[in-house]
């Protein structure tokens, strides 16, 4: 039966979705991580840039202003971790959406032999009730042409 045949690979194709389901949760946990690491950078950063200092030095003007442009480099290569992690992100859930169509392909051609079989099932049973309704006919013909004959 074809249907019998085509269920591993079914199988495969749900295992290959699985997969690939997990692997998208992942990359989106990781995004999500860096999303919060920029979000708290960010805060920080403004934090810091907002904060009043009192009676600073020019030395130590020249600290913060370091200390604040290190603050954005780190801002701006956390949104670069962020961007590189969403493309991935985007990247999985294309592949989870080839899965899920190379599963929903498999699983009509399935479902299109399941239906080719039932109808060969019901056309040989019907087939053998109508022998079995065919013999019984005879049968009764003959037992009546037997019983005719005899006074």
């Amino acid at each position: 039966m074809q249907s019998k045949r085509i269920d591993p690979l079914l199988k495969r194709a749900q295992d290959h979705e699985d997969e690939v389901a997990r692997d998208l949760a992942e990359r989106q946990r990781v995004l999500d991580t860096h999303l919060s690491r920029l979000d708290e950078l960010r805060r920080y950063a403004e934090e810091y840039a907002n904060a009043q200092m009192a009676a600073t030095s020019p030395a130590q003007l020249l600290n913060r202003r370091a200390f604040l442009d290190r603050l954005d480099t780190a801002v701006a290569q956390q949104r670069q971790t962020v961007d590189s992690n969403r493309e991935k992100v985007e990247a999985e859930r294309a592949r989870l959406i080839l899965a899920s169509r190379d599963k929903a392909v498999l699983e009509q051609l399935a479902a299109s032999y399941r239906a080719q079989e039932k109808v060969l099932v019901d056309r040989r049973d019907q087939r053998e009730m109508d022998d079995l309704g065919a013999r019984r006919s005879r049968l009764a013909r003959a037992e009546d042409t037997d019983s005719g004959d005899t006074p």
